[in-house]
């Protein structure tokens, strides 16, 4: 069995794609282009698909990711852009919550506005016009205004009739009790 580097064994593991390509190529993120490309020459006799015993699918897949990391790094100006996105995922920057401001006068009333007046004068307007299509409509049909319920029509009645003295207090219909409720036939 070849050698297979513990880089080259670490790529093949599920989380291949979390790796970076320092990693994937086993170089230090300082070291210089000349490592870079001996570690990947190195790695890249592992795992190419014409030298390898792996399936062919899975060297052409793994040989990829070693090209495109050796592409990457081996290019100056593509790898300050690389480290600045590695420094930006390893330190994101801190959410900055944007503070919002804080009134001085909480709890104070503010004037109304416009729309809020509008709104009042129209409620005030429709309870008028309810208040008087109601009084109108009961003055059309000979109605009385002001009608008194019958529980205090029948405490006025006995009001009434103990100050006529007609009654003991006790029964206050006594005259009534004595009457038969249906008129008798001869």
């Amino acid at each position: 069995m070849p050698f297979w580097p513990e880089v080259f064994l670490q790529a093949m593991a599920p989380s291949a794609q979390d790796m970076t390509h320092y990693e994937r190529l086993g170089v230090s993120r300082s070291a210089d282009v000349d490592t870079v490309r001996r570690a990947f020459r190195r790695l890249s006799k592992a795992v190419h698909p014409d030298t390898t015993r792996l399936p062919a699918e899975d060297a052409a897949h793994q040989f990829q990711l070693l090209r495109d990391a050796y592409e990457q790094l081996a290019d100056p100006g593509l790898r300050r852009l690389y480290d600045a996105a590695l420094r930006e995922r390893d330190n994101p920057p801190a959410l900055k919550t944007p503070t919002l401001p804080v009134p001085d006068n909480i709890g104070q009333r503010r004037p109304l506005s416009g729309g809020e007046w509008l709104s009042l004068l129209l409620l005030l307007g429709a309870l008028a016009l309810c208040l008087l299509l109601g009084v109108g409509v009961a003055w059309s049909r000979g109605l009385e205004l002001q009608v008194q319920p019958s529980w205090l029509l029948e405490e006025q009645t006995q009001k009434s009739a103990e100050q006529s003295g007609g009654s003991d207090g006790i029964t206050p219909f006594a005259r009534n009790a004595a009457q038969p409720a249906l008129p008798q036939s001869p």
